[in-house]
C-alpha cells in the first residue's frame, strides 16, 4: 500500500517539513509560511497542492498511518498460517502506533484532528487498511486458519476492535501494577484477536 501522493518525493519533501513542523509546536501552531520554510518551496506552491495546514496534515497522517499499520505486518513463514501474520500484525501495529512520535504528538496536543475518524467517517489510511486486511482474511478463509465470514464485515469489525487499543489503551493501563502494563493488554488483544478469527 502506497499513500496518497501529488507529486513523487517532492511531496514527501514537503509532508516531512509538516511533520516536523507538529512535533515541533503542534498542528495549531505549525503555518504554511512554517512549512513551506522548512520545505524549501514558496507558499504558492503549497497553495496549489493544498488549500490549508488541515488537508497537508490529512495527507501526512495518511502517509504515516499506513507506513506504521502495514511496516508491522510480519513476515509469512513457510506453514504459517494467515490467521497468525494477522494477530501478530495488528498486535504489532497497535504497539508500534503507541511509540510512533507523530501519533503520540497529535493524540496529547491536537485529539481533535483524529475525531472525525472515530465518530463520522473514515478516512483514506482506514480504507487502505480494510482493503489490505480484507484480502489477508479472504487468504485466511482459503487455508483454512480464518473462521468463514463476508470478509469486508469481518476486516470492518477487527479493525474496530484494533483501533479501539490503538486510541485509548493508555486509558486502560498502569504501567506500576504489571497485571496492567500496556503489555498485558496486548496479550489481551492478541486473545481477542484469535478467539474471533478461529473458526
Amino acid at each position: 500500500m502506497t499513500p496518497i501522493r501529488h507529486n513523487g518525493s517532492d511531496n514527501d519533501a514537503v509532508l516531512d517539513a509538516v511533520r516536523d513542523c507538529v512535533l515541533a509546536v503542534g498542528v495549531r501552531r505549525t503555518t504554511l509560511t512554517d512549512i513551506a520554510r522548512r520545505a524549501g518551496v514558496s507558499r504558492m506552491t503549497l497553495y496549489r497542492r493544498w488549500p490549508d495546514v488541515r488537508s497537508l496534515v490529512g495527507d501526512l497522517m495518511t502517509r504515516e498511518w499506513i507506513a506504521v499499520a502495514t511496516g508491522a505486518i510480519p513476515e509469512r513463514g513457510p506453514g504459517m498460517p494467515m490467521r497468525g501474520v494477522i494477530t501478530e500484525g495488528l498486535v504489532a501495529a497497535v504497539r508500534a502506533f503507541g511509540a510512533h512520535p507523530l501519533f503520540r504528538k497529535i493524540l496529547d496536543v491536537d485529539p481533535e484532528l483524529l475525531l472525525p475518524y472515530v465518530l463520522d467517517r473514515r478516512g483514506a489510511s482506514q480504507e487502505a487498511l480494510l482493503e489490505r486486511l480484507a484480502d489477508s482474511l479472504r487468504e485466511g478463509h482459503a487455508d483454512g486458519s480464518v473462521r468463514a465470514a463476508p470478509p469486508e464485515r469481518q476486516a470492518r469489525a477487527v479493525l474496530l476492535i484494533a483501533q479501539s487499543f490503538t486510541l485509548s489503551l493508555r486509558t486502560m493501563t498502569d504501567e506500576d501494577d504489571p497485571e496492567l502494563t500496556a503489555e498485558a493488554f496486548l496479550g489481551e488483544l492478541r486473545h481477542i484477536l484469535e478467539r474471533t478469527l478461529t473458526p
